[in-house]
Order: C-alpha cells, then sequence, then structure tokens
C-alpha cells in the first residue's frame, strides 16, 4: 500500500479530503503500474483540475507517477487551493518534483494537447446556479461552493472538460474523473464510447453517496 500524503490546511478555505478524494487515491494506485508501461520512463505531464488540499498531486508525486521524468501542474480557480497544494507538497518533502500551481479557469491556460495524465474531482453536487467567480480572495465561502457545485445534475462543470477532452490529452494521454451516481456516468460513457476507449476503475458506496473513477483514452491506441 501507498503512503497517503500527510495534509494540514484551513478547511474553512479549501475542499477537505474526503472519499471522493481516497478513492481517486486507490485508483491511482491501482493503476500505478498501467501508468509506468505506458509512459515507459518518458517525459510525462501529469496535471491535475482543482488540487483544492494538493493530496493528489502530492500523491502522484510522492510515488514518482507515472514515471521519474513527469512534471505537474496543479490547476484551481481557488488562489488558496493553489498555496494549500504547495504546502501539502512541502510538508511530504516532494521538492525534487517539478510543480507549478496556477490559477485557471479549468485548463484555460494549457496548451492544446500537451497533457498527458490528468486527474480531475469535479464539483459534481447538483444546484440550480454556479456562483460567479469572487474578486475577492477573501469570499471564502464562494471559494469553497465553486468546488463544491455543479449546475444541473451536477454536471455542468465536468462536461465542459470532457467536451474538451480531445484538445487537452495528448495523443497517449489518460484522464482520471471522478463521478457520483446522480451524474448518471452509465449514460456519459454510452454517449463516448465511440471516440474514447473508457474503463471503470474504482466504484465505492461512500455515506449517502454512491462514486465512481473513470479512466478514458484514445480509442486509436
Amino acid at each position: 500500500m501507498l503512503p497517503t500524503p500527510y495534509v494540514k490546511c484551513d478547511y474553512e478555505k479549501v475542499y477537505e479530503p474526503a472519499e471522493d478524494s481516497f478513492l481517486l487515491l486507490d485508483s491511482l494506485e491501482k493503476d500505478q503500474l498501467y501508468l509506468s508501461e505506458r509512459f515507459n520512463n518518458t517525459l510525462s505531464v501529469v496535471c491535475e483540475l482543482g488540487p483544492g488540499s494538493g493530496i493528489i498531486t502530492t500523491f502522484m508525486m510522492q510515488n514518482t507517477m507515472p514515471t521519474n521524468n513527469s512534471i505537474y501542474f496543479a490547476l484551481d480557480i481557488n488562489p488558496w487551493a493553489l498555496e494549500a497544494t504547495t504546502d501539502t507538497a512541502i510538508r511530504n518533502s516532494c521538492e525534487k518534483s517539478y510543480l507549478e500551481t496556477i490559477q485557471s479557469n479549468l485548463t484555460s491556460s494549457i496548451r492544446n494537447n500537451e497533457i498527458d495524465i490528468l486527474v480531475f474531482n469535479p464539483p459534481y453536487v447538483p444546484a440550480e446556479t454556479i456562483p460567479d467567480i469572487p474578486m475577492d480572495k477573501n469570499d471564502i465561502d464562494t471559494w469553497l461552493d465553486l468546488a463544491l457545485v455543479g449546475g444541473e445534475d451536477g454536471m455542468k462543470i465536468t462536461q465542459l472538460v470532457l467536451d474538451q477532452l480531445d484538445s487537452i490529452l495528448s495523443i497517449n494521454g489518460v484522464a482520471y474523473i471522478l463521478f457520483c451516481a446522480r451524474n448518471k456516468p452509465e449514460n456519459i460513457v454510452k454517449l463516448m464510447k465511440n471516440q474514447w476507449s473508457i474503463e471503470l476503475v474504482e466504484h465505492r458506496k461512500a455515506g449517502w453517496e454512491v462514486l465512481s473513477v473513470y479512466r478514458f483514452s484514445r480509442k486509436s491506441l
């Protein structure tokens, strides 16, 4: 079993690691050999959208996933999450890994087809509206809402990323995306299976929620 990073954050400002975070960690650990073989010690670009506390990005750095030749980007609209991610990486002695934290609205700051591994634990709680991005860094409640609220069916933000996968991922790229049952991931798989190879990596009941992590890769490979 791979070690879980030590995290010490202000959870009034960033999303606290919970069942969904740990399900993603388990999924990445389960796929560790798959990833190392797929990227075969080549230079790999790893990107996490919405790192929150930084536990997942740090986990990948701790365990040199997919390889020793990986560079890591953590993209979050929440400035507090970027600070927390940097802090978590330092607390877990990941200074030797290259990590860049960038305030970004999803992948808007990344060049097309540059990402080899995308990891996304999206805001998936259904809600009528998604709050606007605040101008004030100290508008803490709104920053936290942006980490949780996913609009209608909890899928508005996730769908934006799914629609852009073809331009986000490299030719050999893979994406790990978490869904809750209310997102109806089985319907998403049916709609996308002609273009993408989609595998269910992990599935778990967590309290009142049922969560799953799917791996997306190009069908041509």
